[in-house]
């Protein structure tokens, strides 16, 4: 499974950006994807995550209210919506995906398959 993420920039505080990541493999239809963000000097954060099969998506505490996450039909692209960006959302977003869902959603280290990360700078 390969996972390519696109879509960061820079954008001043309380605009919008979005970000895409595309599956592809042999189960990229399948898989359960998130989305995390590292920023300098921090500890990886969990974003986001969608549980495809039940429809049901997950955030973390600091984006909830102001990201979106959705995937395509075929299953195998997701996009993060990011509304009301503030400098703290400042970060590299990576992409991650899985095989099955965990319950464990929210923690980097359940997920196997990793895109190579696009850049968020939000200005003051």
């Amino acid at each position: 499974v390969q996972l390519q993420a696109c879509g960061g920039g820079l954008v001043q505080a309380g605009g919008s950006l979005r970000l895409s990541c595309a599956a592809s493999g042999n189960t990229a239809n399948s898989l359960v994807m998130a989305w995390f963000r590292r920023a300098p000097g921090k500890e990886l954060e969990f974003v986001g995550s969608l549980r495809y099969s039940m429809r049901r998506t997950y955030y973390g505490d600091s984006v909830k209210g102001r990201f979106t996450i959705s995937r395509d039909n075929a299953g195998n692209a997701l996009s993060l919506q990011m509304n009301t960006l503030k400098p703290e959302d400042t970060a590299i977003y990576y992409c991650a995906a899985r095989n099955n869902w965990s319950v464990q959603y929210y923690s980097g280290d359940q997920y196997p398959y990793w895109g190579q990360g696009t850049q968020v700078t939000v200005s003051s």
